[in-house]
């Protein structure tokens, strides 16, 4: 009688550590808020610019905190109706949409942290800045008031 016995080694596997990684926040231009009626200036932030497909994509997701003085300006290619949610998004923001001529179409104000629901603009916007919830209200923000930036 012949016996065969396969015995099989495999390597020893170590749990591997999951890192986590702070994003921080990497100063790209400065941002100004302007009243419509009389041209005052109600904030000016420091801002980080998304303007292509990766940035567009991931914007403020996986960060933990920002700064009140700080934002985030999406600028697109084109101007069209926009939406964006808050997928992977630990920090409550507002998400304050704003035509081609810089102007501000619409707010969505308070938008929740982790929330998928959709968040459309109520007209067609080029640019899309992301602040911490409640600053819009802070600033007195509203349709019609202006935008004005600079890169660094």
């Amino acid at each position: 009688m012949l016996t065969l016995q396969f015995v099989s080694c495999k390597d020893e596997q170590k749990p591997s550590e999951v890192k986590s990684v702070e994003i921080s926040f990497k100063k790209e231009g400065e941002l100004q808020l302007k009243k419509a009626a009389t041209d005052s200036i109600l904030a000016t932030i420091d801002i980080e610019i998304a303007d292509d497909e990766y940035t567009t994509q991931t914007g403020l997701m996986y960060r933990n905190s920002m700064a009140h003085n700080q934002g985030m300006l999406f600028i697109f290619p084109n101007t069209d109706y926009r939406s964006f949610y808050m997928k992977n998004t630990k920090i409550p923001l507002d998400i304050i949409y704003i035509s081609e001529d810089k102007t501000i179409v619409s707010i969505q104000k308070n938008a929740k942290p982790m929330d998928e629901s959709s968040l459309p603009s109520e007209g067609p916007a080029k640019y899309v800045l992301e602040v911490n919830a409640g600053l819009s209200e802070t600033w007195t923000l509203e349709k019609g008031d202006t935008i004005e930036f600079s890169r660094h």
